[in-house]
């Protein structure tokens, strides 16, 4: 075993003192170690819980054959860093949590993991994490938040951001804002639309990292949830004996699952920073050109929110993602020969999955799209790449022309926004928040959603070099490459230039000559940077493209 390396001979008498300390036995440093990778905190809703998660899941390791052994992960809450300078920490942290676990399982020659994330960048640092190290690890998220219900209606954390525009467009008062905010968020678990945190829990559960239901099965179904980590306890004593490692489990071929199942579902358009930075860790390069094709391909099942009007719990009833990757597989779409966790093949874990609410999933013969939930616009503002979560516009804004509204900053964007100067029309450009210029691509939530309620998400478009939350719909055309700290073209858009977006066509440009650009590119000198000192400051040194994944690179890495 592994840890053999920190248990046995005379070299390690002073180490198995320290376990003897710890309350080991002699039986104890003869069986396997397992880390319980557990990111509890008191600051995040999706992760208040997950001690109760961490418990279960060592009565499985202890009744297989191990020996549980819990560790802590940090986490951030997009929903309470939103909008403010505390934005730039959230992707920046996807490092840090990697970094963290790698030191610790290393550190201390453990034999397997149980990782327990449930929120946005938790759970992509986590399986970074895994394919790094490459022992065996078995993924055990907290589930999703039920939704709030409101006037007879089930709403979520995407409800409360949009009132706040409808309270500010003198729509509601603060007293029904006040009832919204109060409701929407009922107890614990990852936000209860398809936002970024849950399509990542579906997608580990369809890379073969998470068992059934890891995705989908509520928060709140406490019964549910402990069988479920207990279980995964148990099968990760397993893959130690079989030695059955993420690298086995997370090839290409699932990866490629992964996205068509995104694609399907309409999942967060962070998708696309995230999985090719998870893929990056095993060597595999995931071009976001990728993204495009499956999608052209993919038909489009469900209608989450905040693409829709169903949520987490109404997939969970309809079958999960088992149902969904079985309906796909009726069109060749699914690598059924991909290993998971469990020991079974993707094939034979879907093969009896069926949709029990159709109105939740629908067929392939009928589905709300013939394509899948997200698009990679390529033009003169994204020589690389921008991305848009299709499946939340409106289909009067899939083909879009306009002046451009240049703000730097998202905090200007939104003054501008909450002072009512943006018309219809208008094609809102935010820039300087790329990995880079943000530094750490801000999730812009908060302007996407005040302009939604205000009513203004079906006449204006909104651009930016950062990115926006899973919870985000509307014309809203993030990660664009190459960003404005980097001389990007979006770096040379002026107030009043015409914008045209045509989705459908992949295409992203400004009407302003080659020329004309090269002339204002003479004239551009790159700001100096928003953040000088700290962490931030390390990163924006280090990270490379949104078109990359955001990914951190060593100096002369590939």
């Amino acid at each position: 075993m592994r840890s053999d390396l920190v248990k046995k001979g005379s070299t390690r008498a002073a180490h198995r003192s320290l376990f003897y300390a710890l309350g080991f036995s002699d039986e104890d440093l003869k069986k396997p170690l397992i880390a319980v990778v557990n990111s509890q905190t008191d600051i995040i809703a999706g992760h208040a819980h997950l001690d109760d998660q961490a418990k279960m899941v060592k009565y499985g390791i202890l009744a297989a054959g191990g020996v549980p052994i819990e560790v802590p992960a940090i986490g951030l809450c997009d929903g309470i860093a939103m909008g403010h300078e505390g934005m730039k920490y959230p992707l920046a942290s996807r490092e840090l949590i990697a970094d963290s676990i790698e030191a610790q399982i290393n550190g201390h020659a453990f034999d397997g993991m149980v990782l327990i994330p449930n929120c946005d960048k938790i759970v992509p640092g986590m399986l970074m994490a895994a394919l790094r190290l490459n022992i065996p690890a078995v993924f055990c998220s907290g589930g999703p938040m039920l939704p709030g219900r409101y006037e007879g209606k089930d709403i979520s954390i995407s409800t409360t951001f949009e009132a706040a525009g409808r309270f500010e467009a003198g729509k509601i008062d603060k007293a029904e804002l006040s009832r919204i905010e109060r409701c929407s968020c009922p107890g614990c678990g990852s936000c209860a639309g398809l936002f970024t945190a849950n399509t990542m829990n579906c997608l580990t559960e369809v890379l073969g990292m998470g068992l059934p239901g890891n995705g989908t099965i509520p928060a709140a179904f406490q019964g549910d949830r402990a069988r479920l980590a207990k279980k995964a306890g148990e099968t990760v004593v397993r893959l130690v004996k079989e030695q059955l490692l993420p690298r086995d489990i997370m090839t290409m071929n699932a990866f490629k699952n992964a996205i068509t199942v995104d694609m399907a579902i309409g999942g967060s358009s962070n998708t696309a920073l995230h999985l090719p930075a998870i893929a990056h860790e095993a060597g595999l390069k995931l071009p976001l050109s990728l993204f495009d094709k499956i999608s052209k391909k993919t038909p489009y099942l469900t209608k989450l929110s905040p693409g829709g009007f169903h949520h987490m719990i109404d997939l969970n009833e309809a079958g999960g993602i088992a149902a969904v990757m079985n309906e796909l597989s009726k069109l060749g779409l699914i690598n059924k020969s991909c290993k998971t966790v469990t020991g079974k093949t993707i094939g034979a874990l879907i093969k009896n999955a069926v949709i029990t609410r159709p109105d939740v999933i629908r067929s392939v013969e009928d589905p709300y799209r013939k394509t899948g939930g997200i698009a990679v616009l390529t033009g003169n503002i994204a020589p690389m790449c921008s991305v848009v979560k299709e499946s939340a516009v409106a289909e009067e804004m899939l083909v879009h022309s306009g002046p451009a509204r240049v703000f730097n900053s998202e905090d200007e964007a939104i003054k501008a926004i909450c002072a009512k100067k943006i018309n219809k029309g208008d094609v809102v450009v935010i820039r300087y928040e790329g990995p880079k210029g943000g530094p750490g691509m801000r999730e812009m939530l908060n302007p996407t959603s005040v302009l939604a309620g205000m009513g203004l998400d079906k006449d204006v478009a909104l651009l930016t070099d950062g990115r926006f939350s899973g919870a985000t719909r509307g014309a809203c055309i993030g990660h664009i490459s190459p960003e404005a700290r980097e001389g990007g073209n979006i770096a040379l858009i002026e107030e009043g230039d015409i914008i045209e977006i045509n989705i459908p066509k992949r295409s992203l440009n400004v009407k302003v000559s080659d020329k004309e650009l090269e002339k204002r590119r003479a004239k551009w000198k790159c700001p100096p940077p928003k953040v000088k000192s700290g962490y931030l400051a390390r990163y924006a040194a280090l990270v490379s493209s949104a078109a990359e994944g955001a990914i951190v690179r060593v100096p002369g890495e590939e």
